[in-house]
């Protein structure tokens, strides 16, 4: 059997993170090297490019010393630097990622090699649940593998923890830093600094047979923001010909990110022939937010608006400038509390039964508990559309997309004049008139003084995996594995939101508003980025709890906690078998692997059909679906090694993306419209649709690598995804023979209702291209041993058209992604400066109650900096193993830009969220 001979470069590369070799010797008989060694952030680049040479797929790798060094509250801000991938941010921190132009929803995410729950609504991990702390690498795979227990259509990310047998020496080590953001307090209760520690050690023991690892963070991290939000932008003027503010939703937002963690890994190998593998992580997170902000109704309002005052732009179509006359507005003082709970196990073990054959058994079980509070309270001058003093108020658009600056008359500062109660005829409900009296009154659905969301999230999922590899003595096939696994997952989200009414409201005696209690009041909030001056801050949260508040369920008289409530069981059963390619072809060496897997997955969704009972209040029907489908998903992985340090990848394989769970529940609910649709039906039903298949795509990879430096390689690859099946939004009519209309308790003439849901179909193609260098500049000159750059760039192309042949944009595909590293790091100094950019692209963001909704946001820019000393590596013995580092997040004060239509002065959010320091100090005993 032809075997290739790796050259000393090649050894140098395998002991990545010890020793890295940066100049060959002119001549090859000498087969000398200068071995110099590395450690800190150069050892991690050597360690990805490592990992990424020797694979037999395509991937992309970020190792300890990356995620560690640069300390990130997530580790979506470091894979986001990896080539074709692209993070979206959440309040102001990244959490979901893309890759290769797909969203989060096509790809899965695996913890040391097993599949994650999540806390969202789907599938899709939201990584700021994630410690960086304690990983010891991420590695993302862009080509799969038959044996990848995880499916995805862009492909599988994958986090690992240490191993401790793999470790040296005794390790015990304390990180600690602080945290400050560069706006001062937003908010009087917010925070604008906060702390994080980790506490690491590892050891062996048992003549080193026995390995422990544990990890220990905690974290209180600020976040801060000045939101611009726009309810949308209707028709104004001669033939509707302009676009004009319906009405605007600007905040002050403090958030604080509380998330304490613990990791153990348990290793070891008491013969030669077995090895065991225990790890367990468990996360408690909790992400505080406080809102305040004034709702100013504008186009949409009850105020006049003076064509005269409005100052039209006849090259954008915009009213750029109004004033509206006799408007109300609702002071807001909202907080949400967003928690979860994750705990993840595993266990793996590995038998040689001789030097030929090894088994493999690995189980693991994984659960989050997510639970949201989130609180609105509102204030104004007089409850009702009609009562109070009214305002004055203007806009005028900035530059940009940066959102418009207000003008006003009232001083929303005034404890006096702005009291706790709803100012707008909000809270349309039949059960919450009936439960005051006042269906018949001039107060019928204005008892709406705020509102509180209350959703909860449970998803669990346990895997067995049996597998068994044989080496092989052939000229072609080095090993062939193969083996069965069974996944069940099981996810249940309950929604539920709760109309809250003055404690004290009572018709016809107590029908006003109440002045904030002494003890509540927090002083004021300023608002002058929006010019809307200082208005009143109170403890909306306290005042909850002291029962200032009564509650009414909003899912007693509607239909949409019905639809956002369901019950997901999917179990998962696989067969896979893999041949692996060690061969020669024209004297060149082959590796690779070839390999089908096959899956069958059962599902049983379980949710409500939501009706009207006639007298305004819901009735539930439980519905109950079950459904399976089978994939055959071939792949194959072929690399070639032109020379000692040149390599050309080729990868094809079938590949899917399952459902998203929140559109294939079996929750409905119907409704009767007074308006008919386009199809001229007045019932309209919504809900998910449990025979909703997965996705579907056929992949081809191609590039070309070169390892010119044990810390230095080029790489240059294309790809292509076919995608066969895919997922739309569609309708169909359904007869409700029979069903009453609940306004008039008849049978309507018009039975046929549009029923909206998801389904599958339509078919398209998505392309693109990778370049990505990693250049030390040593290479250059001696002189500039320590200084290097990463540099990629990814395009990205489509062509997708839906099921009725309409032009369709993949949500998170960026056209244009590209990142930069420059560091320095010798002689214990270390700098770094990172940007990652993307241009423009459709993502999900969080809507009302917590409904997804996808938005066009606009391209960004983010840099980061760090600066850091190692005292042992600067020779300072004395002080061996002291660390310290200053990090600067976001340094150009980069905004969050989302845009509501094909006009940039529709801006539906702009989110600056400024600057953040970070100074960190660690020691290494």
């Amino acid at each position: 059997m032809s075997m290739f001979k790796p050259s000393m470069l090649t050894l140098a590369l395998v002991a990545a993170g010890v020793v890295s070799h940066t100049t060959f010797a002119a001549e090859e008989t000498a087969k000398k090297v200068e071995v110099i060694e590395v450690k800190g952030f150069r050892a991690s680049v050597v360690e990805s490019i490592n990992t990424k040479r020797f694979s037999s797929e395509v991937v992309e790798s970020i190792s300890a010393e990356d995620i560690g060094k640069l300390p990130d509250s997530s580790i979506a801000e470091s894979i986001a630097r990896l080539p074709g991938l692209a993070a979206q941010r959440l309040d102001g921190r990244a959490s979901k990622v893309s890759v290769r132009g797909f969203s989060e929803d096509e790809s899965a995410t695996t913890f040391n090699g097993r599949e994650q729950v999540s806390i969202s609504d789907n599938r899709g991990v939201e990584f700021d649940l994630y410690p960086s702390e304690i990983m010891s690498g991420v590695t993302v795979y862009k080509t799969p593998s038959a044996n990848l227990e995880a499916e995805g259509i862009a492909g599988v990310i994958d986090m690992q923890t240490i191993k401790p047998l793999s470790v040296d020496e005794r390790v015990v080590q304390i990180n600690t830093m602080y945290e400050k953001t560069s706006f001062d307090k937003l908010n009087p209760d917010g925070d604008d600094a906060g702390l994080r520690g980790t506490f690491s050690y590892v050891d062996k023991f048992a003549d080193d047979s026995v390995g422990v690892a544990l990890a220990l963070t905690t974290m209180t991290s600020p976040n801060q923001e000045k939101r611009w939000n726009a309810w949308g932008y209707p028709t104004f003027g001669d033939d509707d010909k302009y676009s004009i503010l319906g009405g605007a939703k600007p905040f002050v937002r403090s958030s604080t990110l509380e998330r304490d963690s613990a990791m153990f890994v348990l290793e070891m190998a008491p013969s030669d022939n077995l090895s065991m593998v225990f790890d367990a992580l468990y996360v408690d997170f909790k992400d505080k937010k406080i809102l305040r902000g004034i709702e100013i109704p504008f186009a949409w309002g009850q105020g006049t608006i003076s064509e005269q005052s409005a100052v039209f732009d006849e090259a954008s179509g915009f009213v750029t400038s109004a004033i509206t006359e006799g408007q109300r507005v609702v002071v807001r003082n909202d907080y949400e509390e967003r928690g979860a709970e994750l705990s993840a196990f595993g266990f793996n073990t590995k038998y040689n039964v001789n030097d030929s054959l090894t088994l493999e058994l690995d189980a693991s079980h994984s659960s989050v508990d997510k639970k949201v509070w989130s609180l609105e309270s509102y204030s104004g001058t007089g409850r009702g559309d009609n009562r109070g003093a009214a305002d004055t108020i203007g806009y005028t658009f900035n530059g940009g997309n940066t959102g418009a600056q207000f003008s006003h008359q009232l001083d929303y500062s005034d404890y006096d004049l702005i009291k706790v109660g709803g100012p707008l005829s909000w809270g349309g409900s039949a059960a919450l008139n009936d439960k005051y009296g006042v269906s018949e009154t001039e107060y019928k659905n204005q008892l709406q003084d705020g509102f509180l969301n209350t959703p909860t999230v449970e998803d669990e999922l346990n895997t067995l995996k049996l597998a068994a590899k044989q080496a092989l003595d052939n000229e072609f096939i080095s090993s062939v594995e193969g083996g069965v696994s069974y996944r069940k997952r099981e996810k249940n989200k309950v929604s539920e939101g709760y109309f809250l009414t003055l404690s004290d409201f009572s018709y016809p005696d107590n029908t006003g508003m109440m002045v904030v209690p002494e003890q509540y009041r927090l002083g004021t909030a300023s608002l002058d980025f929006i010019g809307m001056g200082d208005m009143i801050a109170y403890d909306s949260k306290a005042m909850v709890a002291d029962g200032k508040f009564s509650q009414l369920a909003e899912s007693l008289t509607k239909p949409d906690h019905t639809t956002k409530s369901w019950r997901v069981e999917e179990q998962v059963t696989a067969a896979f078998v893999q041949a692996n390619i060690n061969a020669e072809i024209a004297n060149l060496p082959l590796s690779g692997n070839v390999g089908v897997r096959y899956v069958k997955t059962k599902i049983n969704t379980q949710g409500a059909i939501a009706r009207n009972t006639g007298n305004g209040q819901l009735a539930f029907t439980p519905s109950d679906v079950e459904n399976d489908y089978s994939h055959v998903l071939p792949s194959l992985n072929l690399s070639l090694a032109i020379d000692e340090t040149q390599t050309v990848r080729f990868g094809a394989a079938k590949t899917l993306s399952r459902p998203r769970m929140d559109e294939m529940h079996a929750s409905l609910a119907r409704e009767y419209k007074q308006q008919p649709d386009d199809n001229g039906n007045n019932w309209e039903i919504t809900g998910g649709n449990p025979n909703l298949a997965p996705k579907e795509a056929t992949g081809l990879d191609l590039s070309y690598e070169n390892y010119f430096s044990a810390e230095g390689y080029f790489s240059a690859a294309l790809f292509h995804k076919e995608l066969d099946v895919w997922t739309f939004d569609g309708s169909v009519e359904e007869d409700l023979a029979g069903v009453v209309n609940p306004s008039t308790g008849e049978v309507p003439d018009n039975t046929t209702a549009t029923r909206k849901y998801k389904e599958n179909g339509g078919s398209g193609d998505l392309w693109g291209y990778e370049l990505a260098l990693t250049l030390p500049f040593n290479l250059f000159h001696d002189t500039l041993e320590g200084f290097g750059i990463i540099v990629s760039h990814t395009g990205v192309k489509q062509d997708v058209k839906d099921q009725y042949g309409k032009e369709y944009k993949l949500p998170g595909l960026s056209e244009k992604i590209q990142s930069l590293t420059v560091y320095y790091e010798n002689h214990g100094f270390q700098a770094r400066t990172s940007m990652r950019k993307r241009s423009d692209f459709k993502g999900e963001i969080n809507g009302v109650g917590f409904t997804g909704v996808q938005v066009d946001i606009m391209g960004e820019t983010i840099w980061d900096a760090q600066l850091g000393y190692d005292f042992g590596e600067g020779g300072f013995n004395s002080l061996e193993g002291l660390a310290v580092s200053l990090q600067v997040q976001n340094i150009t004060e980069e905004p969050f830009t989302a845009l509501s239509g094909d006009n940039a002065l529709q801006v539906r959010d702009y989110q600056d969220y400024g600057r953040t320091y970070m100074l960190g100090l660690s020691y290494k005993f």
